[in-house]
């Protein structure tokens, strides 16, 4: 966890997820760690964590099995890469493009480092 950043603490929890799922640590059908767990790993509030996984459940990426916890929902690796590509689009582009205008740094630039494998 960086407490020192702009980005909320349980959001940071999403993205350890998403990490996990999509890097294939967390597969398909298997338990997540604990709301305690989890809570306990990070050093944050288990409230926190329940904020993370409340996210999580809103988009499919987990859901909850009565007296057992928590489980990697289908397809979560597929919806957790359509929503990092949806926050791409809308967040992390648009502020790249504002930079870009800012620096005078054209497409073709882009285009360029990313031809030459930088």
């Amino acid at each position: 966890m960086d407490f020192n950043t702009q980005r909320p603490i349980y959001r940071q929890i999403v993205d350890y997820c998403f990490a996990r799922i999509v890097g294939g640590e967390w597969q398909e059908g298997n338990r997540v760690p604990s709301v305690r767990e989890l809570a306990l790993q990070m050093t944050v509030n288990t409230h926190t964590v329940l904020k993370a996984f409340d996210y999580l459940q809103q988009h499919n990426v987990i859901e909850p099995r009565r007296g057992m916890g928590f489980y990697v929902a289908p397809d979560a690796k597929e919806r957790v890469n359509a929503t990092l590509r949806e926050e791409f689009f809308t967040t992390v582009l648009p502020d790249m493009f504002a930079q870009m205008r800012m620096l005078g740094i054209t497409i073709g630039d882009i285009t360029e480092v990313w031809d030459s494998g930088g």
